[in-house]
């Protein structure tokens, strides 16, 4: 999901350079793109007023952009649209993510993606990774979640459609602070630049 306005950022946070130093002009975009192109049969970008920004990255990357036209009504507008997309394009599931942040580790992914089809074979409908006992991102989700999000009335979130179904949801504890890392302004991402673990990726 890459629909944000980004305001307290200044920028658009899908544009900021990842990594910070990279020659050949990365973003965090193009990052969890690719990140997510390794272990997925397709990836969807959902754009919002900034359709038109981000859509070089995207076709670049070989991903599809749909667009939220109604961005302000929030992030859950956004995964409305992108989990319709991913059941028109054929798909039951699908793994959920912000473009606010740099992708996780390649193996925290294939945890989570493991984790999923141990859960669904005991009718689970979701997996979310936590980190120091914070829930985060990558959500790994089934088609009854994913029906479960579509059908809940416009006006609420994510967090409150996972709470009604809280036994029907995998926790999954990794080992990657990116899960639960938020990038929000030029502080946070001046931060996350310089911090070691950012170096070693």
């Amino acid at each position: 999901m890459a629909a944000g306005a980004s305001t307290r950022m200044g920028r658009d946070k899908a544009l900021l350079p990842w990594p910070a130093n990279d020659p050949l002009g990365g973003t965090f975009l193009s990052a969890t793109i690719r990140s997510l192109t390794a272990q997925t049969d397709l990836v969807i970008v959902v754009a919002g007023a900034n359709a038109l920004q981000l859509e070089p990255v995207v076709y670049a990357e070989g991903a599809f952009l749909v667009e939220n036209l109604t961005p302000d009504l929030g992030q859950f507008s956004s995964l409305r649209v992108g989990l319709q997309d991913v059941l028109s394009r054929g798909r039951d599931a699908a793994v959920v993510t912000l473009v606010d942040r740099p992708p996780v580790q390649p193996a925290t992914l294939d945890e989570l993606l493991l984790a999923f089809e141990d859960a669904v074979n005991r009718r689970k409908w979701a997996v979310v990774p936590e980190f120091n006992g914070k829930h985060g991102h990558p959500v790994v989700v089934g088609r009854e979640m994913i029906e479960a999000f579509l059908r809940a009335p416009a006006s609420s979130n994510a967090r409150e459609v996972r709470h009604v179904h809280q036994e029907l949801i995998e926790y999954v504890t990794v080992d990657d602070p990116f899960v639960t890392l938020n990038v929000d302004t030029p502080e946070d991402y001046a931060a996350l630049c310089s911090a070691p673990i950012s170096a070693e990726r």
